[in-house]
């Protein structure tokens, strides 16, 4: 259970020694329990209220890494129940379900499709990242033949555990998470997963039993658990995945603090019913969704709805600070100036792109605003930008004219613009985006 900043205060040395950067301890306490200090941050704390400390700010719901590559995800580690009071930072893995009885030819070909659907927004990968291979005789060449062609990260479902042990181990280094561990054989699951290193899945028949699991489980040495809590209608495991998450982060039950597993592959064999289910889950608490199979219509919205749901509502997606060559420029192409807000950026650059004009695009830090909203916040005035330009961004050892463009809805700030940059041309661009093409066509530097 979280302790409060008295309880924590209560466990620190009391020395008042400021080396932890905040006043006094009972200050460095309260930082510690709202979390905005962290426990390193005290030299001198004991080992046994290090200790202490540390198991009372473990997550509420333990976080469990899957996979490796680029389709590497975690489950768990949250940390609220509604988006809107933090955010919620470990996206829903999304796979497929492969049958071993399929012939590797087969398997093959078909993840081979579902490599392909990748899609590129506001500079991510959208993706699927996982594939649930099922079976029991066949599990490890099945498995073996999904890595070898592709990168997706795998899921073993096998109640045979021998078959669970042998494809365990023919994905050595892909740190797969196996299961289902029952009521049944959970302790020779769990001597699989200890001896490989890997996480689990378990697999119980109520909430009740999920309990027992997850306890029995944590005993036998497998402490990276993920919960499946066998419900099969679209309303039971709703009701479900809200009630772990409540369970976890309002009653402080460690029992319940894992992420969890679902398959809507097995709730109906009608492809769409299983989407709409899946999204449903995406936006109440499921860690992963296993589907039947995988397409581009089934895919991309599921995908879209995560990148929304996953994206921080008090923090918006920004670009980098800096320098973007489009086009290959020279010292004589013209240079852009604008805010680090994604959806700017990309617009932006992909005008730029389409114009064919090689061109310098400079990205100021305007803390994720829009060009307007950036301006009448004052995060992109005319002295600070001007400055951005001359000196912090470094497009002037880059080239020899003395031009920059300004985004037409700040054009306000041209004047202290120019104050900062003597000498300088700041010219005023479209206010729009999509009239930048014409506009860098017929624009000249000076």
């Amino acid at each position: 259970m979280a302790l409060t900043g008295i309880q924590i205060f209560k466990l620190l040395p009391g020395t008042n020694c400021k080396k932890c950067g905040s006043p006094t301890c009972l200050a460095f306490a309260m930082n510690l329990a709202s979390g905005k200090a962290e426990l390193a941050a005290c030299p001198d704390v004991s080992d046994a209220s290090r200790e202490k400390l540390s198991a009372a700010s473990a997550p509420p719901i333990r976080p469990v890494a899957i996979g490796y590559g680029e389709t590497a995800l975690k489950v768990g580690g949250e940390t609220v129940q509604y988006r809107h009071e933090k955010t919620f930072y470990n996206p829903t893995g999304i796979g497929g379900l492969i049958e071993d009885s399929l012939s590797l030819d087969d398997i093959a070909a078909k993840v081979k499709r579902w490599q392909t659907l990748q899609y590129f927004r506001v500079g991510l990968n959208l993706r699927p990242e996982l594939v649930i291979v099922k079976g029991g005789a066949n599990l490890a060449a099945a498995a073996k033949a999904v890595v070898d062609n592709s990168d997706f990260s795998v899921i073993l479902y096998s109640e045979d555990v021998a078959a669970l042990k042998a494809a365990t181990e023919a994905l050595a280094g892909k740190n797969p998470l196996i299961g289902p561990a029952t009521i049944n054989n959970y302790k020779d699951v769990a001597a699989v997963a200890v001896a490989a290193k890997v996480p689990v899945w378990l697999k119980a028949k109520d909430l009740d039993e999920v309990a027992v699991l997850t306890k029995g489980l944590s005993e036998a040495g497998a402490k990276d658990l993920v919960i499946d809590t066998g419900a099969r209608t679209p309303k039971k495991v709703f009701q479900d995945s809200v009630s772990l998450r409540r369970a976890a982060l309002v009653g402080q039950n460690r029992d319940y603090g894992y992420g969890t597993i679902t398959f809507p592959c097995e709730i109906s064999d009608n492809l769409a019913l299983q989407v709409a289910v899946s999204a449903s889950l995406v936006a109440k608490y499921a860690g992963i969704v296993v589907l039947s199979d995988l397409d581009g219509a089934v895919v991309f919205p599921l995908l879209l709805q995560r990148l929304n749901i996953f994206t921080d509502p008090q923090r918006p997606m920004t670009q980098t600070e800096g320098i973007y060559p489009i086009n290959d420029p020279d010292e004589n192409s013209p240079v852009l100036v604008t805010t680090n807000f994604s959806l700017t950026y990309f617009i932006v650059s992909g005008e730029v792109e389409a114009s064919r004009v090689p061109s310098w695009l400079l990205i100021k830090d305007s803390e994720g605003l829009s060009v307007l909203t950036a301006w009448a916040a004052g995060k992109f005035s005319g002295d600070d930008v001007g400055q951005f330009v001359l000196k912090r961004s470094g497009i002037v050892d880059k080239i020899k004219h003395k031009s920059v463009i300004i985004p037409g809805y700040a054009a306000a700030i041209s004047g202290d613009m120019e104050e900062e940059l003597p000498g300088w041309t700041v010219a005023i661009g479209p206010r729009e985006a999509a009239h930048l093409t014409k506009f860098l066509k017929e624009f000249k530097v000076s």
